[in-house]
């Protein structure tokens, strides 16, 4: 008798932490779903607090599909309604979930993004601290030699966050400032937004159509 071989599925962790910038997440998430990949969210107690300065939106864990649709339907402006997206393929954990998934190496998981990366949560990964999920997932993408991505969020740096940033760079992690460019020919928010989140994207091997390719041509972005 051969022996079955077993598909299980293997998802992207998505971290989502307290600094400012939770419209990069939001497009980070949809992309992912867009290119058909699962996905683990995890969202921190302090990215909450983000979360509802910046768009209204109270994420609670018991609701939290209903919260999360309602985050990944708005634009960068906050208008309502601007997307359509299934959030079937999601699982969250809750932060302070230390027995999750996420928290071992033997949870199959393709990598993880944290979007945006607070100099806390910087930090807290550069020091092994592990002190909620998002930092144990992210220690543990370390450790077991997958890709992390740190989309971090802040300016200006100082150098302790600059030391922390080389230590996860050295560690194997892609630091990724969350640095809009404009040679993309953005002409609305939610342009410079998705540019953010392609990169992050292109930093785990994702395919994306967020945003327009330099292609080498000087002032091609305005020729549409």
């Amino acid at each position: 008798m051969e022996p079955v071989e077993v598909k299980s599925r293997q998802p992207w962790v998505v971290g989502v932490s307290g600094a400012s910038g939770t419209p990069y997440a939001a497009a980070v998430l949809r992309g992912l779903l867009a290119a058909g990949a699962s996905v683990d969210l995890v969202v921190s107690r302090a990215s909450r607090l983000t979360l509802l300065d910046e768009t209204g939106i109270a994420f609670r864990d018991a609701h939290w599909r209903e919260d999360l649709r309602e985050w990944l339907g708005r634009g960068a402006d906050g208008k309502p309604g601007t997307f359509r997206v299934d959030v079937d393929d999601v699982r969250h954990w809750a932060a302070g979930d230390l027995a999750a998934g996420p928290s071992s190496g033997s949870y199959p998981v393709k990598g993880m993004l944290i979007v945006p990366a607070s100099t806390a949560c910087v930090a807290g990964v550069a020091l092994g601290l592990s002190k909620d999920l998002l930092q144990r997932a992210a220690s543990v993408t370390l450790k077991e030699r997958r890709k992390l991505v740190v989309a971090v969020r802040e300016t200006p740096l100082n150098g302790q966050t600059l030391r922390h940033l080389v230590t996860l760079d050295e560690a194997g992690a892609v630091v990724l400032p969350a640095s809009p460019a404009f040679y993309a020919g953005a002409t609305h928010i939610q342009d410079l937004v998705d540019f953010v989140a392609g990169r992050v994207l292109d930093a785990a091997g994702v395919p994306h159509q967020l945003y327009r390719r330099w292609e080498g041509e000087l002032g091609g972005s305005r020729s549409d």
